[in-house]
């Protein structure tokens, strides 16, 4: 996947998009609208790593296309030409799939 976006998350910022979750049981019960943020976010973009005091970079445990979950406050808000974003860093992350 490419970089949607067009953006470079910086160090250890990871760009994340969400997840348009099905409204419909498998048994085809209609959900009520839920206006909470979704769950589940896609990861679209990766920094480097935070450069570490030996002038290293900590690796970055999550990839592009990733599933990830996080803190509830973590994110911060991106619009991009309409379309939302959130930056988020990655001691924020709490599980991938």
């Amino acid at each position: 996947m490419t970089n949607k976006a067009q953006l470079t998350p910086l160090e250890d910022h990871i760009l994340i998009e969400a997840i348009e979750e099905e409204n419909k049981t498998r048994s085809g019960i209609l959900l009520p609208d839920n206006k909470e943020k979704p769950s589940k976010w896609r990861v679209v973009a990766v920094g480097n790593g935070k450069i570490l005091d030996n002038g290293n970079r900590a690796p970055i445990d999550v990839k592009v296309w990733d599933i990830v979950y996080f803190t509830k406050y973590a994110p911060d808000e991106l619009d991009v030409d309409g379309t939302k974003y959130l930056v988020i860093k990655q001691s924020s992350i709490l599980a991938k799939q």
